[in-house]
């Protein structure tokens, strides 16, 4: 099962936004898009180098020979702990190199969920989907102990930080920011974890696509 159409991902830039998966979901829209075309992944904020794909720091003409060579490939600056920030390429120049650029546009340390600050998510202005990712595994814990900044998650949630997270609050946070016009629930692995998403996708206005990464399956709930 192919979660690139599911998500309906198009040509030109798509953004990742969110928690819960998002560099899984990085590799895994590339593996699928690399056999329609040619693909960039990179960041908008700092991704970590991945290893199974060769890395271009430098221009347009490098770019361009390594993805005539691979197919795939990772674009970016080097910055500190063996991260990249943004290529020197621009979003733009990108999008016209490649059939396929997927960003990873924010950080969310590893945590199923997040709220995002004033300055993030750093969404390129071209992009042509935003798909938010949540981690299913945060439902029913304290928001203290499975969200990114997890203070401003709450405030938004009109709760207080220990309150665990519930579809409906979720729900609140994702209208109160306005971000994405994809929602993906990963790491759906059980009927609770369904139904949880179930309850997610009716209370939100935007397509929702409920799955695991891990098991290849995916369902769109609306």
């Amino acid at each position: 099962m192919k979660i690139a159409p599911n998500l309906q991902i198009g040509r030109g830039v798509t953004a990742l936004i969110g928690g819960g998966g998002k560099t899984t979901l990085l590799y895994t829209l590339a593996e699928e898009l690399r056999r329609k075309g040619t693909v960039v992944l990179c960041a908008s904020a700092h991704i970590r180098v991945p290893e199974q794909y060769p890395l271009v720091t430098g221009g347009a003409e490098e770019l361009r020979a390594a993805l005539d060579a691979h197919g795939a490939v990772c674009a970016g600056a080097p910055v500190e702990d063996g991260k990249l920030t943004a290529p020197p390429i621009p979003f733009e120049a990108l999008a016209a190199l490649a059939d396929y650029v997927l960003v990873e546009a924010d950080g969310s340390r590893g945590l199923p969920l997040k709220a995002h600050a004033p300055h993030e998510p750093v969404i390129p202005p071209n992009a042509q989907r935003v798909v938010l990712v949540l981690g299913a595994d945060g439902f029913g814990k304290p928001i203290s102990d499975v969200c990114h900044r997890p203070e401003l998650y709450a405030e938004r949630a009109g709760v207080s930080p220990d309150t665990p997270v519930t579809p409906a609050l979720a729900a609140r946070v994702v209208e109160a920011e306005g971000f994405g016009d994809r929602v993906y629930v990963n790491k759906v692995e059980s009927a609770d974890d369904y139904a949880a998403a179930e309850e997610l996708a009716r209370l939100l206005t935007c397509q929702v696509t409920a799955g695991s990464l891990h098991k290849g399956v995916y369902t769109c709930l609306r």
